[in-house]
């Protein structure tokens, strides 16, 4: 349809692979994804499928990549050159016998030694998740918009990424809801902080100290220099701006508590972790989709409630890494409110801070109910939590301290 003026151009949700295999499959060329002449007949093993002794000979069943299935193919060891491959193919497998219990993976037919048919399924089950895997990992890396890297990991079930989720670095306001107030002046600092700096402006002290890490007592509101402030980049107030600067693992749990995040580095006391991003909704669009939300089990609705309760965040479909922040009733993270190119003390951006030094490999969390996040003392001592849930959601953290329910 090029050339047509009228024409409707729609992003294309098949893999490179997948294109490729359609194009060889009715051999076609297409040169932007890589099928040409010279090319249409190149073969490099995607994953192997199956495994056969023949006459003292051993046979994989090849899925060559950018090929249809039907060309599968079966190849003796000695031309395969992937050992990677090979080691995750003999890993599945030995994984898969010691789950199920069981010793043989071989039957015998016709004098021919083949895998048994649920060994080989799990097999490939395991290789196509691999690879989603690996491309959601290079999905949530190009769209991100800090430094540090975004892993995946499942190493206990089969289950892919999320079919209905779309990273996001920032607020995606709902129809109506402008996140940007037009500020339109900043600090004048040469070097921040000075006496009228944006902290000070706004009538509160700087949240950070010397060494970048949190000073203010959880419930005071951060508010950092701005893109109309004369300081730079290096300004010693501008944290959460940058986005995560630590490397983050998206991980399968092991208890039934779905997908969670872990860190790959070691997190000091009072350093910034990462930003709560969603939707922005009215209250009113919160409570109707609370309760579909409820049926589900799951908690994605986090109340702006800093100054008034007019909006919510929703995390269930757009986000960033805290998406995947499960809940515990003893937290390594905390949230606070923060303001930069928006002051409008309604929207204010949630920041998550850890409480705690973090060791590399720890799980993160925060509780979803926030307590300590505000004056417990006030009428609205739930403020900073996701929205009020109708059916209560059985606790899984594990907690010495746990409540018992998410809500």
């Amino acid at each position: 349809m090029e050339g047509w003026r009228g024409a409707w151009y729609v992003p294309c949700l098949a893999s490179l692979e997948t294109l490729q295999e359609l194009c060889r499959k009715e051999n076609l060329r297409c040169k932007s994804i890589g099928i040409t002449n010279r090319k249409l007949k190149s073969y490099e093993v995607e994953y192997l499928c199956d495994y056969k002794v023949e006459e003292g000979t051993e046979y994989y069943l090849v899925k060559w990549k950018g090929w249809p299935e039907s060309s599968n193919t079966w190849e003796p060891e000695k031309n395969l050159k992937c050992p990677l491959i090979l080691q995750n193919f003999l890993s599945d497998k030995n994984e898969y016998l010691s789950r199920v219990r069981e010793g043989k993976a071989l039957k015998v037919r016709n004098h021919v030694k083949a895998l048994q048919p649920a060994v080989a399924d799990y097999i490939v089950k395991k290789a196509k998740q691999r690879i989603a895997l690996q491309r959601w990992k290079e999905e949530l890396n190009r769209k991100k918009n800090h430094k540090a890297m975004i892993l995946v990991e499942n190493t206990v079930d089969l289950e892919g990424p999320p079919l209905d989720f779309y990273y996001i670095n920032e607020y995606k306001p709902a129809p109506g809801i402008n996140v940007i107030n037009g500020i339109t002046t900043g600090c004048e600092c040469a070097d921040c902080p000075a006496e009228k700096c944006c902290p000070k402006e706004a009538g509160f002290i700087l949240a950070y100290n010397k060494q970048k890490k949190l000073k203010i007592q959880p419930g005071l509101p951060i508010y950092e220099c701005n893109s109309f402030c004369r300081c730079g980049p290096d300004c010693p107030n501008r944290i959460v701006q940058k986005g995560t600067p630590y490397t983050l693992c998206i991980f399968r749990t092991n208890n039934g508590r779905g997908w969670g995040v872990k860190t790959l580095q070691k997190i000091k006391t009072n350093s910034f972790v990462m930003e709560y991003v969603g939707e922005v909704i009215t209250s009113e669009e919160a409570e109707r989709r609370g309760q579909l939300y409820d049926n589900q089990g799951n908690t994605y609705l986090f109340d702006l409630d800093y100054d008034s309760d007019e909006f919510t965040v929703d995390a269930a479909r757009y986000g960033n890494v805290s998406h995947f922040v499960n809940h515990s009733c003893d937290p390594n993270l905390q949230v606070f409110n923060v303001f930069i190119d928006n002051l409008d003390l309604r929207l204010p951006r949630i920041a998550l801070f850890s409480t705690r030094t973090i060791k590399a490999g720890e799980e993160l969390t925060f509780d979803y109910q926030m307590k300590g996040s505000i004056d417990l003392t006030s009428d609205s001592a739930d403020g900073l939590s996701p929205s009020r849930k109708r059916i209560r959601t059985v606790c899984k953290c594990g907690a010495v301290c746990c409540r018992g329910y998410l809500n």
